[in-house]
């Protein structure tokens, strides 16, 4: 695709106001108003994943992305039915379930909504879901992140580019926002109003900083509409916060264990907001906090949750001590008991390195103060920097 022709032509109706403005600005009378140019885009010189055409409105992005690849409708979507009902009928629960975490968008309770009930953030995330599901080796998507807040674009746009390249699909943005640049860290970036083409450069994506809080048990109404448990906390959990400007956007809490064999702590919730899912904000809280715990005792946690267990079996901070399975055969039975669904769920013992200076500064080793503490999380590492 070296060269393109592009062609953007409408209709005009000469109506009497239309009349009376040509007569004022002296504007040549024509059954249409066209606009034609040509663009290089030398995108079969190499291997890409992720493009980028971006620029101001009315530069020509829509017009140039149809016809470079063609005319990409929307989809309709039930009024009537969960999102999951919407993916098409190839596919089965766990690999839509894979699609709509890895978009950053992990909250099984709002994967049982119609469409029409989700925030604009959780729609722009189905939507990202959705396309990479429909289009094959190729999902172009206009008008992207042009109707959410900027730092859920932001964040979603990392999230969908490692979506990607996991795929070895390609996917192309049109948008207007040229904020979403160094998150997106497209292979290559078009700019119509300058007509500059450029290939990617080896650069960092811009760092995230959570500031993270111990809180109050009444932190958790924030967010318990969006963990895939629906209990209630434990009298005795001890809670933390991440911020991300000032924004609540993860929590976690922690309770003890049975004081046998010396005891230990574990895990009781972990959740992030659907806003900032997909760039490893849950699981950089998760960590941080046990290595709090683990300055103490020792620290494990159980959960369901797919995107999760991937992770930590991956990760050199775990290690798995129960592999994915269901519990004990009483629990089993209290579910077929109850009607209730029984969990597939992993074990693991945390088995990083402590922070004793910091578990001290948040009262869990002898102190009482409740501090801030800002820690940098580099997106693509998924782990707090040092």
């Amino acid at each position: 695709m070296p060269t393109v022709d592009c062609l953007r032509s409408v209709p005009i109706e000469r109506t009497p106001r239309v009349k009376q403005l040509e007569g004022l600005f002296d504007v040549p009378p024509a059954a249409r108003s066209e606009r034609r140019w040509r663009v290089s885009l030398p995108i079969e010189e190499r291997d890409w994943n992720v493009g980028l055409i971006v620029g101001p409105s009315g530069c020509g992005k829509s017009t140039l992305a149809r016809a470079c690849f063609g005319e990409r409708p929307e989809p309709s979507w039930p009024s009537d039915r969960a999102i999951v009902d919407a993916f098409p009928a190839a596919l089965g629960i766990k690999e839509i379930v894979s699609l709509l975490s890895s978009v950053g968008f992990s909250s099984p309770p709002a994967w049982l909504r119609p469409y029409h009930a989700l925030s604009t953030g959780e729609q722009f995330r189905v939507r990202m879901a959705r396309a990479l599901a429909q289009g094959g080796p190729m999902t172009v998507v206009d008008e992207f992140t042009s109707v959410v807040d900027r730092t859920v674009a932001r964040i979603g746009s990392a999230a969908i580019a490692r979506t990607v390249r996991a795929r070895g699909t390609k996917f192309v943005a049109v948008t207007c926002h040229y904020d979403v640049t160094d998150w997106l860290d497209a292979d290559w970036i078009y700019d119509p109003s300058a007509d500059e083409f450029t290939w990617r450069c080896l650069r960092r994506r811009p760092p995230i900083t959570l500031e993270i809080a111990r809180v109050r048990r009444s932190a958790w109404r924030l967010f318990k509409p969006h963990h895939y448990l629906s209990g209630d906390l434990n009298l005795s959990a001890q809670c933390f916060v991440a911020f991300i400007e000032d924004r609540p956007a993860a929590f976690a809490a922690v309770i003890s264990g049975p004081d046998s064999h010396g005891g230990h702590f574990r895990e009781h919730r972990v959740v992030c907001l659907p806003d900032f899912q997909g760039v490893g904000i849950g699981n950089a809280l998760s960590e941080f906090v046990a290595s709090l715990y683990a300055s103490r005792k020792r620290y494990f946690s159980r959960t369901s949750h797919p995107g999760m267990i991937r992770h930590r079996m991956q990760s050199p901070l775990w290690t798995c001590i129960a592999r994915p399975g269901f519990k004990s055969r009483h629990t089993r039975a209290t579910f077929a008991r109850t009607g209730s669904t029984c969990r597939l769920a992993a074990s693991f013992r945390f088995i990083g390195p402590p922070r004793p200076d910091e578990a001290r500064r948040f009262g869990i080793v002898r102190t009482s103060k409740s501090p801030r503490l800002r820690v940098g999380l580099v997106t693509h590492r998924h782990q707090p920097e040092a």
